[in-house]
């Protein structure tokens, strides 16, 4: 919000007017109000180690995070180029090799990636589209560029908090809202379904959104986005094979089904192909998947390219597939698979974040300098054991925003995570989610890890 200087910067100088104007007392209420809505609403998330119960309410915050129309166009642009590459490459492992064959990354990387199907291997998809939903992880620099932290293409989660963050300051604030050309996120779910739908060859397919179950931590976001697409919510149990084709139970008779939108991971999908035991998934979907008769939003097997010991190499599939530069940046990361690297990231590593390849959430990483000598030292070990299953980057000083804590308003560090839809064309809203990070000082902005959200506001030209 404010310059090195302390000058206000230009995008917010309408909100800093109107924030100068609000008593301490009307904006704390406001915050109640919000919380009462949100726990209405439903709209919970279980938090790792959290002994006071297993759900709460995520934390939102109402001092909103503006960007300017100029930003935004760099970072679709960005992002558009970005997630073409990603598709190319799945696309490309999956069949002609091209990219391990030119050396540009090593065959073990992606054959033993733990995230990679032989199932898939030259299996043709409609539009050669893997990731038909994407959530990209930015942050924003000291320098004041934009950088990717990570990519998330297995089942990326998080957008129906954009659009609540949205109503919900629209309902509290309406006045702001005249003062803003802010670009409007609430199509979304009309721009999923649309992809959803594109996605299948079939005359008028049937799609429904897989959930594990209530259960699920992100159960909220299963239902709201399967209730505002107007499509079926199905567990495993409600879907089953016959004659080739995946078919729903439903009150009024068995209807097949054409595209599935999953919130399940790989291995739970089908117990004939992946976990024996699991209850979530459907018996025979992959032989389904396989015969052209089913769409799966993931595809299968792309959870190769959201792993952490891949994100280095984005740039040069960039280069590779696109044969352009890349509009965004990757942050500087070290490879511990690497014999200089682990000597370098043992030796510096209270410096450092060290992250797991296959860990989400904010699990299995280390934040060195927030992190005693004792966890550091315990770390070092861990990583000892098993060099290929770490990768570490330098602590980045992420940009901060305004936010309401308990002393009042504060600098809190922020990320954001654009949603980008692989249809017909690659497309998005203008937007996406502002996960902020609540404690002082801290550098943790996930959900499971007590951070909160924001509204996110796009300026139009």
């Amino acid at each position: 919000m404010l310059l090195p200087s302390g000058a206000i910067r230009p995008h917010y100088q309408s909100f800093a007017n109107w924030l100068q104007a609000q008593t301490p007392q009307a904006l704390a209420k406001k915050r109640t109000e919000a919380n009462l809505l949100f726990h209405r609403v439903g709209i919970t998330f279980a938090v790792h180690g959290d002994e006071a119960g297993a759900e709460r309410l995520i934390p939102f915050d109402t001092v909103p995070r503006i960007v300017p129309s100029n930003e935004w166009k760099m970072l679709e642009a960005g992002l558009r180029q970005r997630v073409t590459a990603l598709n190319r490459f799945l696309w490309d492992i999956y069949h002609d090799h091209n990219i391990i064959k030119a050396g540009l990354i090593p065959a073990e990387q992606v054959f033993a990636n733990a995230q990679y199907q032989p199932a898939m291997q030259g299996l043709d998809l409609p539009h050669g589209i893997y990731a038909h939903i994407t959530g990209v992880d930015l942050i924003r620099h000291s320098d004041g560029g934009y950088h990717v932290l990570e990519d998330n293409l297995r089942v990326p989660s998080g957008v129906s908090y954009m659009l609540e963050n949205r109503k919900m300051m629209m309902r509290l604030f309406p006045e702001l809202f005249a003062h803003y050309p802010v670009a409007p996120v609430a199509h979304y779910p009309t721009l999923l379904l649309e992809t959803l739908r594109h996605s299948s060859e079939a005359q008028n397919p049937t799609v429904v959104v897989l959930t594990p179950g209530s259960c699920n931590s992100a159960y909220f976001e299963h239902a709201f986005l399967a209730q505002q697409m107007g499509v079926e919510l199905v567990e495993g149990q409600d879907l089953f094979v016959k004659d080739d084709y995946l078919y729903m139970r439903t009150t009024v008779g068995d209807q097949r089904v054409d595209v599935i939108y999953r919130r399940i991971e790989d291995a739970f999908l089908d117990p004939l192909a992946f976990h024996a035991d699991s209850m979530l998934g459907v018996p025979g979907l992959l032989s389904v998947y396989k015969q052209g008769h089913l769409i799966l939003a993931n595809a299968i097997g792309t959870g190769v390219a959201d792993d952490k010991s891949i994100y280095p190499y984005v740039p040069d599939m960039i280069r590779f597939y696109l044969g352009e530069e890349p509009i965004l940046h990757n942050v500087p990361t070290w490879q511990c698979r690497k014999p200089d690297d682990l000597a370098h990231v043992l030796e510096h590593m209270a410096e450092l974040v060290v992250k797991e390849v296959h860990g989400a959430g904010g699990y299995g990483m280390l934040v060195g300098p927030a992190s005693t000598a004792a966890e550091v030292t315990d770390f070092k070990e861990r990583v000892r054991a098993n060099p290929s299953n770490y990768i570490a980057q330098p602590t980045l000083c992420l940009s901060s925003c305004p936010t309401f804590v308990e002393s009042g308003i504060a600098p809190r560090h922020i990320d954001l995570r654009p949603f980008v839809l692989s249809g017909r064309e690659v497309s998005m809203v203008a937007g996406g989610l502002t996960r902020v990070a609540l404690k002082q000082s801290s550098l943790v902005v996930n959900s499971s890890q007590g951070g909160g959200t924001k509204d996110t506001w796009i300026l139009e030209a």
